[in-house]
């Protein structure tokens, strides 16, 4: 059953605001970022013997959460410990998708990042308790990380009383959410007087290509006042360990969209050409179309152990004063071995099929080779791990005369970084020189990739060879400091019911670091003779890949090894100095680390008052509510960096040119500066009973991520002869986006538990940042492809001649324009200075007065079956952009497009009774744009589906069960044509069992 290809199940959905914070909910007054306190004390008006750490029964949870919508000024959607704890939701951004407009991004099968509204994870804001946390991350393999999005995988849900996810802007929040503002409430002992507590184990079974192994998922968290409640203190933990198997067809790169009558590298063959016979359904005229630069096929095992912790201390000794002092801790160590097997085309003897235009897609993709083209077979491990800390003092002052007063402090860092000696992303990479032609079907849901070898070049591992491998390190750390200082009036009776004001002051600091050690020997290293074969263990393909169509073609690659990577880089090291003596790159002596190359330092300090009133009044007898608020932010930005020098070049293949960076770097120092006024008005009324109208109107900001802001050019290796070769800078005085956001709805509750609600909204977003390329040589590096050098071997050799043939002439008559290895063998030809100019594509960051509209509706429905125990929620997110991006406009033109917009849309079937809870929910997202540079990124419309059950006995003793992703659905991603796909990945179910134990 395909769910994710049912457009009439998914659109025949009305949604829901999925919200149920519990009572565990901590009062954060430092930060006002709960909702309003009508709101908390409907959803704490429970019995004092309900008051138990795990909040008991799903329809009184909903219940809750719809007394809080009710009763909120503005539009905040929230998500309960109940939910979280109980739902098979490996982290609370599995648990975030239940929320209507509320999408999630997965790595490694579990929920990584959040998209709200059409908004993309680095244009929604992370709090905990109220308060901005740092983020980091290691980023993509060859750059530094950049992003300030939250990674939720790095927190258990276990530890967690509620989330809230704030749509509309509110002066009193921290900055940086066009999208949304999410903040993650922790438990506070005092909310809940007494010794109580609560521990939970569980094992789990994931997707393995070996034996099947269950692991443990362990959590408690225990809470004990004293001295007549005044003192409280609380204690949680959490340690999950799960082992996985992953495997995905990917294109790494897919060529530029070329105009059907252009020439380029890489480009199909024109008429008049021989090889023109061999294109069937050739694009023609105006279409555009993409070819691939590789293929392969990825068999990953990943062992991921996560940590979290929290300890709180309050002190209350009357009602007037209280204090609280906090520190919360997450770990998320992932370590991964890759094993891949694939293919690199040279674009010279194809052949292809081509869907029509005006963007035609391939239907297969091959090509015909010569002796000695390489199968490539890689080896990859990695061991990365992602500390955040968080430390905070919180005093309230509450005086009898209505005035309030809050000072609230903390100190958090969000550090990523390798914990292995080979770096953050590795690639070492082995080959059987020997294809005679090799073939991509696109055709089917999972893309066959088929090869045939020369005699005596079979698929084994006596026939595998090292070549070339690179070694990246990454690192990210970022520190806030922040400090605020709250006050409020409460009055009486009067049109203004309360006066809330404040400033809070915060320091950012963010370091994002790379570099690498690369080797570019990719026509081969030691012999096969001198490769033990024991390092590669033939596997068969089929049934690691096994879950689409496609996987089990009679035609794919055979066999993939798992490769004994470790070892095999200690061979290398031993032998030819791969660590300690590489082509590019400065080690540090430790391993296979790498000197950073680039080092990028950034800092933001903004201060920030407000002020914002509630008011109270009616209009026509009918009760209604204001709420206005004006926020002034002021930030100051400073950017100092070092980056590498590009000193020279070194052609070491058909395509390829690697960078030489010389010792010395360019230091830089800028700096950037802006302010903002932010207003927030909110307006509720209650025309008849039980119906409520809203309407709210806001200013909101998001922030340019790091890369935006650093400073310094750097270029990337390996370069392209013909085009393709890429280098970045970035601008520190870029000011943010800038969203004027209007929401509309209206609400009916129309039972205890139930309630349909219909709402608008509107985002008419400013100050995009987009990237201006310009094509330029920098740092005056030549190109050897096009240099006379390269000339005139091919004059002599003919243009067929293989990049072998021409190295070799060139190493005969002029030996000092080549590098040589260790053994004395030529292994790329010098650029040198009278050779053309290396022309590269340079993106640099730009605020433009361009503008984007997104607008859309979220539908819900809540509905509670009587006393039968059965209930539903559905909800259905309809969201537009006036912005896309145009598949059939060549690369070079300059595109415009919001990324992450998609409709999505939730299910959920539930029962609650005597005990016995069970709950199957179906979440489903149509495709999106989820990046783009010169040509898009999409991601395929995906539906999953989880499912639940758990029995409670009286004695508070739990057993349960889950399961995620049940239908084993799979997911892929294209470029500009439907079959242009640069990932296919099967899906895998994981299921898990336990017990827990409350008191």
């Amino acid at each position: 059953m395909k769910l994710k290809g049912n457009p009439f199940l998914v659109r025949a959905l009305a949604g829901t605001s999925f919200v149920a914070l519990s009572a565990l909910a901590p009062v954060a007054q430092a930060q006002d970022s709960s909702a309003d306190d009508s709101a908390q004390e409907a959803a704490n008006d429970t019995p004092e013997d309900e008051n138990v750490i795990v909040v008991s029964g799903i329809r009184a949870s909903l219940q809750n959460a719809m007394n809080i919508k009710r009763e909120a000024v503005g539009v905040v959607d929230a998500i309960s410990a109940e939910d979280i704890g109980k739902f098979p939701d490996t982290n609370l951004a599995e648990s975030l998708q239940r929320i209507t407009g509320v999408s999630i991004d997965r790595e490694s099968g579990e929920g990584s990042k959040v998209t709200v509204r059409g908004f993309g994870p680095d244009f929604n804001l992370v709090l905990l308790n109220g308060r901005q946390m740092p983020a980091s991350s290691l980023g993509d393999c060859c750059s530094a990380p950049a992003s300030r999005s939250f990674d939720f995988a790095n927190l258990a849900s276990e530890g967690i009383a509620g989330v809230e996810v704030y749509k509309s802007g509110r002066a009193s929040l921290p900055t940086g959410g066009i999208g949304s503002v999410i903040n993650i409430k922790t438990p506070r002992p005092l909310d809940r007087p007494g010794f109580q507590g609560s521990i939970g184990i569980k094992g789990v079974i994931d997707h393995t290509f070996e034996d099947t192994e269950i692991t443990p998922e362990i959590s408690g968290i225990i809470s004990k006042t004293f001295a007549n409640d005044t003192i409280g203190i609380l204690v949680s933990g959490s340690y999950q360990r799960r082992k996985a198997s992953l495997a995905r067809f990917s294109v790494g790169e897919w060529r530029e969209g070329y105009l059907a009558t252009e020439g380029n590298w890489g480009s199909l063959a024109m008429p008049g050409d021989p090889r023109y016979a061999n294109i069937e359904n050739r694009p023609e005229g105006d279409d555009i179309y993409q070819v691939p630069q590789n293929a392969a096929y990825d068999f990953t095992d990943i062992d991921r152990e996560r940590i979290n912790g929290q300890a709180v201390l309050q002190f209350q000794p009357s009602d007037e004063f209280g204090a609280t002092f906090d520190y919360t801790f997450s770990q998320n160590t992932l370590d991964a071995r890759t094993n891949s097997i694939g293919v690199w085309f040279n674009h010279e003897q194809t052949s292809s099929s081509w869907t029509d235009g005006p963007v035609a897609g391939p239907n297969f993709y091959a090509e015909t080779f010569g002796p000695g083209k390489d199968l490539a077979i890689t080896g990859a491990v990695a061991a990365n791990r992602s500390i955040n800390h968080s430390i905070g003092a919180n005093f309230e002052w509450n005086h009898p005369s209505g005035m309030r007063w809050v000072l609230d402090a903390h100190y958090s860092t969000a550090e990523s970084k390798p914990t292995s000696p080979y770096g953050s992303n590795i690639a070492v990479g082995t080959s059987i020189f020997g294809v005679e032609s090799q073939r991509v079907d696109f055709t089917s849901e999972m893309p066959v990739v088929s090869v045939d070898m020369y005699p005596g070049f079979e698929i084994d591992p006596s026939n595998i060879r090292p070549s070339g491998n690179a070694f990246r390190n990454a690192y990210m750390k970022d520190r806030i400091m922040e400090v605020s200082l709250r006050g409020g009036y409460d009055f009486d009776a009067s049109f203004i019911e309360s006066l809330d004001f404040g400033a809070t002051y915060t320091d950012n600091k963010a370091r994002t670091a790379y570099g690498f050690l690369q080797s570019d020997s990719w026509g081969g290293t030691l012999s096969a003779e001198e490769t033990p074969d024991d390092f590669f263990t033939p596997r068969d393909l089929r049934p690691d890949l096994a879950g689409m169509d496609g996987s089990q073609d009679p035609n794919i690659i055979p066999t993939y090894f798992r490769i004994a990577t470790k070892d095999l880089i200690q061979l290398l090291e031993s032998e030819i100095g791969i660590c300690s003596a590489p082509w590019s790159g400065t080690p540090t002596g430790e391993g296979c680390l790498a000197e950073y190359v680039v080092d990028r330092r950034l800092r933001e300090k903004t201060i920030a008052p407000f002020v914002q009133s509630l008011h109270a009044f009616d209009v026509l007898a009918d009760e209604a509510h204001l709420r206005l608020g004006l926020r002034y932010e002021t930030t100051d930005i400073s950017a100092p960096a070092r980056v590498p020098v590009a000193i020279g070049t070194v052609l070491v293949s058909d395509n390829e040119i690697a960078i030489q960076n010389g010792e010395d770097s360019i230091p830089s120092s800028l700096k950037g500066s802006y302010d903002n006024w932010l207003p927030a008005i909110d307006f509720d009324i209650t025309p008849i009973e039980n119906v409520v109208l809203r309407a709210s109107y806001s200013h909101t900001i998001t922030r340019a991520g790091y890369d935006k802001l650093g400073g310094g050019l750097t270029v990337n290796s390996p370069a392209r002869p013909n085009g393709g070769s890429t280098g970045s800078s970035g601008d520190p005085g870029l000011i943010p986006y800038k969203s004027k956001n209007f929401d509309v709805s209206a609400e009916w509750y129309y039972g205890p538990a139930s309630y349909i609600s219909v709402g608008y909204f509107r985002k008419n977003v400013s100050n995009f940042i987009t990237d201006q390329t310009t094509q330029e040589p920098v740092f005056d590096l030549p190109n050897p492809a096009q240099g006379a050098a390269v000339q005139t071997a091919r004059a002599a050799l003919g243009d067929d001649a293989s990049f072998a043939d021409i190295l070799s002439y060139v190493a005969t008559n002029n030996p000092d324009l080549v590098t040589r290895d260790d053994d004395g063998d030529p292994v790329g030809i010098i650029g040198q200075p009278g050779d053309p100019s290396l022309v590269f594509t340079i993106t640099r960051p730009i605020n433009t007065d361009r503008s984007a509209t997104l607008d859309g509706f979220e539908f819900a429905i809540q509905h509670d079956f009587w006393n039968t125990g059965f209930g539903a929620i559905l909800n259905y997110t309809i969201v537009s952009s006036d912005t896309h991006f145009d598949n059939t406009l060549r690369y070079t033109e300059e595109q415009f497009a919001v990324t992450g917009v998609s409709d999505s849309a939730n299910a959920v079937l539930f029962y609650d009774k005597g005990g016995l809870q069970a709950r199957i929910a179906y979440n489903w997202r149509d495709e999106f744009l989820t990046n783009y540079g010169l040509d898009p990124f999409y991601i395929e419309a995906y539906g999953q589906v989880d499912a639940s059950a758990s029995y409670e006995f009286a004695n508070g003793l739990t057993i349960f069960g889950e399961a995620i992703n049940l239908l084993s659905e799979g997911r892929r991603g294209h470029r500009r044509a439907d079959q242009a796909v640069y990932f296919a990945a099967p899906g895998y179910a994981r299921y898990a069992a336990g017990v827990r134990f409350t008191w």
